[in-house]
């Protein structure tokens, strides 16, 4: 087996972000563009809304680099987003989701 080197685990380290936003069309759109703008590949999305509808959350699976913190900056400064969380890569809700798209 072939050692992994520290660059290349780096580059498969991954991060979940919860972000809570208002619900509201095009706001799925603004978050995924700013990541996009910035060619910052988003390898998963789930989106839900949450409470009376008013509010959606929406999960990121991202890649885990240098710049992952100033995106979180850049995030929270959008008008809809009211608040972002980072988690794990083991975070459930990806980890569940997985089980639906095995053959």
């Amino acid at each position: 087996m072939n050692a992994i080197s520290k660059n290349e685990q780096n580059a498969l380290a991954r991060a979940v972000l919860e972000i809570d936003v208002n619900n509201h069309a095009g706001v799925m759109s603004h978050v995924v563009g700013l990541f996009s703008r910035r060619s910052y590949n988003v390898e998963g999305i789930l989106c839900l809304p949450v409470g009376d509808g008013r509010q959606s959350r929406i999960w990121l699976l991202v890649n885990e680099d240098q710049r992952l913190t100033q995106m979180m900056k850049q995030v929270e400064k959008l008008e809809d987003v009211i608040t972002i969380r980072r988690h794990n890569a083991d975070h459930a809700v990806f980890q569940d989701l997985e089980t639906f798209f095995r053959p």
